[in-house]
């Protein structure tokens, strides 16, 4: 299997039954009609492009030409579809769906809507945001479309409940703390902004083709001293260097601030985090043993000179 591993191949089988099962298009009309999967895939074209001929329709969602031939012939006889004038060959002449052949589309789109935000629906918020962004990945990798680059922008309205549920969430299913951390995220989260101070503090959120994948904060302690916060990335955002570049703004703002100290709280279990600091130049300076999350965990106290 040219050196790919049989287990990703399976994998990826595995997935295909799966999600061709879940959506339905296994059943002989698919969204409860009578037309085929591919025969709604030709009016979705025909609807949201002008223009198409059966050759572009045949190389867009690779079909054969005859048996695209046999199902245009067929929206012909029904009144779906009227073929443009000019080119001799019928391949090349444009294609364009009649009032009769909306009226066919329009409440199969709109089906295929309703059971897709029926699927969606009992699906936690951030879990419908995950679900959609490893789509969107499988769509970039196969097509071998690079990552959308990261945008580094300043907290505006609505960032900081996006703060708090990313922090909460995220470390109970990855860690199993309780409320209480996300009662602290609250809190440092409210603070910072009642007593923001835009000289010399600074929230970054990371945002990827337009949503929201990470956070920092830093804060002041005091003139000399500033503290990083709230260092989050999203799983579907790791590996790629965010959270590296994350820290890396603190250290070039607390710089720029004056402040000559950047200090920091973590626990000892989170091995990706204390990984970027240590790399960053920060030492650890203080352990202590606390259970105030729910589970034990041993608090990590450090620091960087800038």
């Amino acid at each position: 299997m040219g050196g790919v591993d049989p287990g990703r191949v399976a994998a990826v089988r595995r997935f295909n039954r799966y999600y061709t099962r879940r959506i339905g298009v296994l059943q002989e009309g698919l969204l409860h009609s009578s037309y085929s999967l591919t025969e709604v895939r030709v009016l979705y074209e025909l609807a949201h492009a002008s223009g198409l001929t059966a050759r572009d329709l045949a190389r867009d969602l690779g079909l054969d030409a005859g048996y695209l031939s046999r199902i245009l012939q067929a929206f012909e006889k029904r009144g779906f579809i009227t073929r443009g004038t000019g080119a001799t060959d019928a391949r090349q002449r444009p294609l364009a769906l009649t009032a009769e052949g909306r009226r066919a589309f329009v409440p199969l789109d709109r089906r295929s809507q309703r059971e897709v935000a029926a699927m969606l629906a009992p699906i936690a918020e951030s879990e419908q945001a995950r679900l959609a962004g490893a789509m969107s990945a499988i769509e970039r990798i196969l097509d071998g479309v690079a990552e959308g680059p990261f945008v580094l922008r300043t907290h505006r309205p609505g960032d900081m409940g996006w703060v708090v549920q990313a922090h909460g969430e995220l470390y109970f299913r990855e860690y199993g703390w309780d409320e209480r951390f996300e009662g602290l995220v609250t809190h440092i989260a409210a603070e910072f902004i009642d007593k923001f101070d835009a000289s010399r503090e600074r929230c970054w959120i990371a945002e990827r083709d337009g949503e929201r994948v990470g956070c920092v904060f830093l804060v002041r302690k005091s003139a000399a001293v500033a503290k990083l916060r709230l260092l989050i990335v999203d799983p579907k955002a790791r590996g790629l260097g965010l959270g590296k570049q994350l820290v890396g703004e603190c250290i070039r703002f607390a710089r720029e601030c004056g402040y000559r100290t950047i200090t920091l709280w973590t626990q000892q279990n989170l091995t990706a985090a204390r990984s970027i600091y240590e790399a960053a130049g920060f030492t650890l300076v203080e352990r202590e043993k606390h259970a105030m999350f729910g589970v034990p965990l041993v608090g990590e106290t450090w620091e960087l000179d800038v």
